[in-house]
């Protein structure tokens, strides 16, 4: 069974606290697929060479299709002509791939699933930095003793979220902004006590 540590508000270890057996009997798969349409929807798409009829030139033929010895040419738009279309070239494209609700909750669910399997997920009543000060953000970041950390809260407090802003290994998100590619992208996740309940309730 699944365990995320729950800290006090001095982010020390205070007990552990077990996920619902449900979030391990996910398939994998369901993060796979959305991981793999979250990519291909931040592809910039704007790759594209013009074809030949979308290059200057063209109309009259180049030469006389018969007496030069040379090969039949129509057009100097032709891909054979420096300066021509090119042929099967790049182009703008839908890179788009559908996935329903079911799939991103239940690879949610799964995302947050492995995160406690490694001991990298972490659960604390409220996280604030009332200072506004990001030294006293990075002093929490530091007492995790973790790599990098993905800060999930139910509602961004303004001071709370500056203080996180300019932290190179720390990103804050509310819960409405969650979703299994920002929990895969982080090597650890803290989570505000609320919004965990909220996920293991509906989940």
């Amino acid at each position: 069974m699944s365990m995320a540590i729950v800290l006090n508000q001095d982010y020390q270890t205070k007990e552990e606290v077990s996920l619902p057996e449900s979030f391990s009997e996910i398939h994998p798969q369901n993060l796979y697929l959305y991981v793999k349409s979250y990519l291909a929807g931040t592809r910039a798409n704007t790759a594209h060479t013009k074809t030949r009829a979308e290059v200057s030139g063209g109309g009259k033929k180049p030469w006389s299709q018969k007496g030069t010895g040379r090969a039949r040419a129509g057009s100097i738009t032709s891909s054979v002509f420096v300066g021509g279309g090119k042929a099967h070239g790049s182009t703008i494209r839908n890179y788009d791939q559908k996935i329903n609700k079911k799939q991103v909750r239940l690879a949610t669910l799964f995302a947050l699933n492995q995160k406690a399997n490694a001991n990298a997920m972490f659960v604390v009543d409220k996280i604030s930095v009332e200072s506004g000060k990001t030294k006293d953000a990075q002093s929490i970041v530091n007492k995790l003793n973790q790599k990098d950390v993905l800060v999930i809260v139910e509602n961004f407090d303004e001071k709370t979220y500056l203080a996180f802003r300019n932290l190179p290994k720390a990103y804050m998100i509310e819960m409405s902004e969650l979703n299994p590619y920002w929990i895969t992208a982080y090597s650890s996740v803290v989570i505000e006590k609320s919004v965990f309940d909220k996920i293991v309730k509906e989940g």
